[in-house]
């Protein structure tokens, strides 16, 4: 095949890692036009169909999942050869892409990348936001971070944080209005701003603990959001309770803007776990950050 069959290559792998014409043409930075043309330009140079598109779904031929299959562990070698080239230089350069929640994005990651890019800047890292439990290999991403470390076989798991503790807020002014609930129980009396999960498209039950007994409780109310930030702003402008991490709300609770109840039922979370795909070897940028960001008992 001629050299710039391997554009074609890395298209088909990205149509395939996404599944979808539209995410792999943005990962790329190409238009979906060009793409499809290109995974196009590929089946007529190889005689065989690829890809099956429908209106609504993208999925890959046997002949396209033998090809991906075959391809994929090679182009892995390959970028990691060319990453251990990097590590020859004098200052260590490359992209490294990360998953997590925004509170995560906010409140753990900047605190430790700011010093961390500053110290590196030949290394770029791309912090994508979403709710969405994903397969980080599929995605492209070099690493995730989720609560706790229970992970599949294939992944090393790095813990950046200490356990997080969860609070039921409300308003002060909430509160002249409503009665504080004295058990999880009396939330159904209450207006909450709910969370959507974006990987299950439901709505967070408020989870809690009582002695051995874990338990979850419904939620209603006016407001639904899909982020922490908004439900947030959300019940600081009266709209309900919300359950939100302990050191997300803290300074407002020291302020007196917002008030926490039902604290000896809110659980403690295990810490945020850093993890990535167990590979033989991994380019320094990568080992430095994930360096930076590995926690310490005396941070």
């Amino acid at each position: 095949m001629a050299r710039e069959g391997f554009s074609e290559l890395i298209a088909l792998i990205a149509v395939a890692q996404t599944g979808s014409f539209t995410r792999a043409a943005a990962q790329l930075g190409v238009t979906q036009p060009a793409l499809s043309a290109s995974i196009r330009g590929l089946e007529e140079r190889l005689g065989v169909r690829l890809v099956l598109r429908s209106t609504r779904s993208v999925a890959l031929t046997m002949a396209g999942q033998h090809l991906v299959d075959r391809l994929v562990p090679e182009f892995e070698q390959i970028t990691n050869e060319l990453e251990s080239l990097n590590d020859l230089r004098d200052k260590p350069t490359g992209t490294l892409r990360i998953t997590a929640i925004d509170y995560v994005i906010r409140s753990v990651l900047w605190p430790r990348l700011t010093p961390f890019l500053k110290q590196y800047p030949d290394i770029t890292v791309e912090l994508i936001s979403e709710y969405e439990s994903v397969d980080i290999a599929a995605r492209g991403y070099d690493a995730g971070i989720r609560f706790g470390a229970d992970l599949a076989q294939d992944m090393i798991s790095v813990i950046i944080s200490a356990d997080i503790k969860n609070a039921v807020v409300g308003s002060a002014e909430y509160f002249t209005r409503h009665p504080i609930p004295q058990h999880p129980t009396e939330l159904s009396q209450h207006s909450g701003v709910r969370l959507r999960m974006s990987t299950y498209g439901g709505l967070y039950d408020w989870e809690f603990v009582e002695g051995n007994r874990e338990f979850s409780v419904k939620i209603n109310g006016p407001v639904i959001c899909n982020n922490v930030y908004d439900i947030l702003e959300a019940v600081r402008r009266g709209f309900g309770l919300a359950y939100l991490p302990l050191d997300m709300v803290q300074p407002l609770l020291d302020s007196g803007e917002l008030v926490s109840v039902l604290q000896e039922w809110c659980p403690l979370w295990p810490g945020l776990h850093l993890y990535y795909p167990n590979r033989r070897q991994h380019s320094r940028a990568m080992s430095l950050m994930v360096e930076a960001l590995r926690f310490h008992a005396n941070d």
